[in-house]
């Protein structure tokens, strides 16, 4: 059967340093969220700093589902020139980034599972997350895609 996806032994270049490519580009998006959490608080005239954890988090799923939704990667993962794809092929719409945030957030939750989907990033052959497994879907690099 043909994948949509790139081959990851023909066309390695697509998946080569993906997972350091991820936690660069989460420690990047870390720090916007954090920001625009920070910024929401003080507009509160520091109310919203009583309820940190609920704000981050709230500003974090959005971010994500919606940088997601939009360009199939987010700002951080722009950075880094990454991209998700679909098992087709085809850039993230607004159910997949939903559904991909909403793994990220329980694997984030989770220590074990993010453990295993950490594990999964470094030894699969496509570097998937354990939600990308389930999803089937990939984070390729923008650079080897645009060639």
């Amino acid at each position: 059967m043909h994948s949509a996806l790139p081959d990851p032994v023909d066309q390695a270049e697509f998946y080569a340093d993906v997972p350091m490519k991820r936690l660069l580009a989460w420690g990047i998006d870390t720090l916007i969220i954090a920001a625009i959490s920070i910024a929401l608080c003080l507009l509160t005239l520091g109310v919203g700093f009583f309820i940190f954890f609920a704000v981050f988090f709230s500003v974090s799923f959005i971010y994500r589902v919606v940088t997601l939704a939009r360009r199939s990667a987010t700002v951080g993962m722009g950075v880094v020139a990454i991209e998700f794809r679909t098992a087709k092929g085809t850039k993230f719409d607004v159910g997949t980034a939903f559904l991909h945030t909403l793994g990220y957030v329980i694997s984030f939750g989770v220590p074990v599972l993010q453990l295993i989907s950490i594990i999964l990033m470094l030894i699969s052959e496509k570097r998937q997350g354990a939600t990308d497994h389930l999803l089937g879907t990939v984070a390729i690099n923008h650079a080897a895609h645009s060639r």
